[in-house]
């Protein structure tokens, strides 16, 4: 199993907000099926304020480039895409129409115990 951690900014709209909230209570299915058909076995999303924070857990054969090819090609997954970017908001310092920033690790505690 490997663990990735990502972060995402939220508009700073709290009626945005909740309707984004709402949104992820009742994720579309065809959403739900994408993230598990390509290998993420867990996925977990925490806020706080208008941060988000996700942490995905993925099998051994989870491929983030096979990820990205069926999602460009889910006419679902595009149309879940562009809705929740009126929500979403980039982090300072990323690329272009970049969401969810992939963040490093810099504390492990049982690294540290050793």
């Amino acid at each position: 199993m490997q663990r990735y951690c990502f972060a995402l900014d939220l508009k700073e709209d709290e009626t945005l907000i909740r309707e984004y909230l709402v949104y992820h209570e009742k994720v579309w299915p065809e959403i739900l099926d994408s993230i598990t058909g390509s290998g993420i076995t867990q996925m977990e999303i925490y806020r706080v304020s208008n941060r988000l924070f996700m942490i995905m857990e993925t099998s051994e054969n989870f491929s983030f480039e096979s990820k990205e090819a069926a999602d460009a090609s889910s006419e679902k997954v595009q149309e879940w895409e562009t809705l929740m970017w009126k929500y979403q908001e980039a982090i300072p310092g990323g690329k272009p129409g970049e969401k969810w920033r992939l963040m490093n690790r810099i504390f492990d505690l049982q690294a540290a115990l050793k």
